[in-house]
């Protein structure tokens, strides 16, 4: 059977988020001086895919038809190059992402610029041994705010994905609903902590290529 090349309205709509990652990551990376002799490159070349890559996934993660609006004009644009290698192209700028390290290096250099603005804690802070949440939450920075709220969209859209799909089903809805409660407040340091391990929870179970094998079988005939 031939694979299919053209890609559906929804495989469309995960190149254009994956678009925005880079572009969000990289853009990130330059400014904190991060793998500097490519960074700014890397940044222009996503930048130019996904202008606006902190709206995009914001939008995408609320289901409100409205706010949607921005993620399928986007993905309307790929028509003419929504063909597999754009796929293609961005999980390999993904891999090269994750190879890099450069999401612990932002992770890093934001802990850092937090550091002389935090008071020391003691052992009694922790609400137990090896919990990383703290009894007294300290100010996130806006910048690092933005990263929880870009990363609980991200979640929200890609667990709802899942529950559609019929992925993780034992915990799909559950995650789904998760994810939608935590976005509708004002995040804080342990909705820091959360994200990070709701990204490496989405990660392990391989939810995001799963999707990704389920739509193409789902459009091949």
């Amino acid at each position: 059977m031939t694979e299919r090349m053209i890609l559906t309205q929804k495989e469309m709509e995960e190149v254009v988020l994956k678009r925005c990652w880079l572009a969000r990551y990289w853009g990130l990376a330059a400014q904190l001086g991060i793998c500097a002799d490519i960074a700014m490159s890397k940044y222009e070349h996503w930048s130019s895919l996904a202008p606006l890559p902190f709206e995009v996934v914001i939008s995408a993660g609320d289901d409100d038809s409205d706010s949607k609006s921005r993620l399928v004009q986007d993905s309307n644009d790929l028509i003419g190059e929504g063909n597999i290698e754009s796929m293609l192209s961005v999980e390999m700028g993904l891999k090269e992402l994750a190879s890099l390290k450069v999401e612990e290096s932002i992770a890093h250099a934001f802990s850092q610029q937090r550091r002389p603005n935090s008071s020391r804690l003691s052992i009694s802070d922790f609400k137990s041994p090896g919990d990383a949440k703290y009894t007294e939450a300290f100010e996130l920075s806006t910048e690092e705010s933005e990263d929880v709220l870009f990363k609980e969209a991200w979640l929200t859209y890609f667990w709802r994905r899942a529950l559609t799909l019929g992925i993780e089903k034992d915990i799909a809805k559950e995650r789904l609903q998760f994810w939608i409660g935590q976005s509708r407040h004002s995040p804080a340091s342990h909705d820091a902590v959360d994200v990070d391990q709701g990204l490496m929870e989405l990660r392990k179970l391989g939810v995001e290529h799963r999707l990704w094998e389920a739509s193409r079988k789902e459009s091949d005939f």
